[in-house]
Order: C-alpha cells, then structure tokens, then sequence
C-alpha cells in the first residue's frame, strides 16, 4: 500500500527561495530509489511559511529502506558539504515528519 511521507519545513519569511534552490540542486537524487513513487515540493501561496515536502512510496518499508541508506545521507548534504567545505546555514526554522496512506481519491480521468 502507497505511504505518503510529508516533512513539513517552516522557514524564515525571506528563506522560501532558498529552500526551493535547494531542492531543485538535489533534484531526481532519490528518482531510483526502490519503492519510490513520486515527490513534490509544496510551496505556501498565502502568508504562511511552512513548505512541504511530499513523497509516496510503495510501502513502509521502502521508506525506511531509503531513510537507512547511504543515498540519503549524501543527498542530505549540501553540495559545498560534498565537496569538503562548510555546510551552509539551514533555511529550516524546523520541521515535523507526517506519515499517511492514501485512504481515497481520484485519478482525475474520465470515461467516454
């Protein structure tokens, strides 16, 4: 069953775009991860400050696979931090960890 994990990161009023560079730096890094299923990074469209990050994947187990592997670990460094020099200031004032599974929902197609 799909598990949809969703790290909510609250940032700085002025951080946002940092945050979104970031990602964009890190993207595709987890796309061949087994059990994977999808990503999107949420940003707020009204004046909160609290981005999300979405990922689905196969199953818990999957999740936690990946949480334990080496791939995470370095994709969670900074790109500076890859190439020896200091980790750049977190843009995370902080951040929860939600886990759901999808309970319903539509795929949005229609039927001729």
């Amino acid at each position: 069953m799909t598990v949809v994990k969703i790290n909510a990161i609250t940032v700085s009023d002025d951080s946002g775009d940092e945050l979104a560079r970031r990602f964009a730096a890190r993207a595709g890094a987890v796309d061949d991860q087994d059990g994977f299923e999808g990503f999107e990074l949420l940003k707020p469209t009204d004046d909160r400050t609290t981005w999300l990050v979405v990922t689905r994947w196969r199953d818990e187990a999957a999740f936690q696979a990946w949480v334990s592997s080496p791939s995470f670990a370095h994709g969670h460094r900074s790109a500076a931090e890859r190439e020896g020099k200091p980790a750049p200031a977190h843009v995370g004032v902080s951040s929860e960890l939600w886990s759901y599974e999808i309970a319903g929902g539509s795929t949005g197609a229609t039927i001729d």
